[in-house]
């Protein structure tokens, strides 16, 4: 097993494939996916993050949002982040009352910018019989709006008018419930 408590580690990949777009200044996505190799060979387990989620719940922290691995340039914040059982879910908001907010929004409302990473540091991993390093316990600083991801599939994938429509969509499925037991 390799352990490294040295400098945080970031990941950035020139896509291949086509940009996904989102609108407005929320932005929400797959920052890390289980299972899936990235471009410097490293896999994240299911379960890679939870104590460092849970460590920073317990401390009161946030991970953070930043653009491009900058720690002097917070564009935003994280409202929802967690693991479930496709990988690491990132929900935010970007914060354009700061003037990299608001480019960073127009880039991603352009369709610019739209890859997700991450900034981690090592905590437990081991090597596969293909030279692959198996990450299994990450603790997790910060999740940035990059140009390339070095897990291309990393992304913004949610726009910000059908982030309000799946809350009008479950609000509808409730008030159906509510006249549903109304009439009986």
């Amino acid at each position: 097993m390799n352990v490294d408590y040295g400098a945080p580690e970031r990941k950035f990949h020139r896509p291949d494939h086509g940009l996904a777009v989102s609108e407005g200044h929320v932005v929400a996505g797959y920052a890390s996916l289980f299972g899936k190799t990235d471009q410097g060979g490293d896999i994240v387990q299911k379960g890679a993050y939870a104590a460092s989620l849970k460590r920073l719940v317990a401390n009161g922290g946030r991970v953070k949002m930043l653009w491009q691995h900058d720690p002097g340039q917070p564009i935003g914040v994280w409202d929802e982040v967690r693991e479930d059982a496709t990988g690491l879910w990132v929900k935010g908001r970007i914060l354009t009352e700061v003037g990299k907010g608001r480019e960073v929004a127009a880039l991603v409302q352009a369709g610019a910018i739209d890859g997700l990473s991450i900034g981690y540091r090592t905590v437990k991993a081991e090597r596969d019989g293909k030279g692959r390093r198996l990450l299994s316990e990450l603790e997790l600083w910060e999740v940035s709006l990059v140009t390339f991801p070095m897990l291309p599939e990393a992304r913004v994938a949610a726009k910000a008018d059908a982030l309000d429509n799946d809350w009008r969509d479950m609000a509808a499925v409730f008030e159906n419930a509510r006249r549903s037991l109304a009439e009986r």
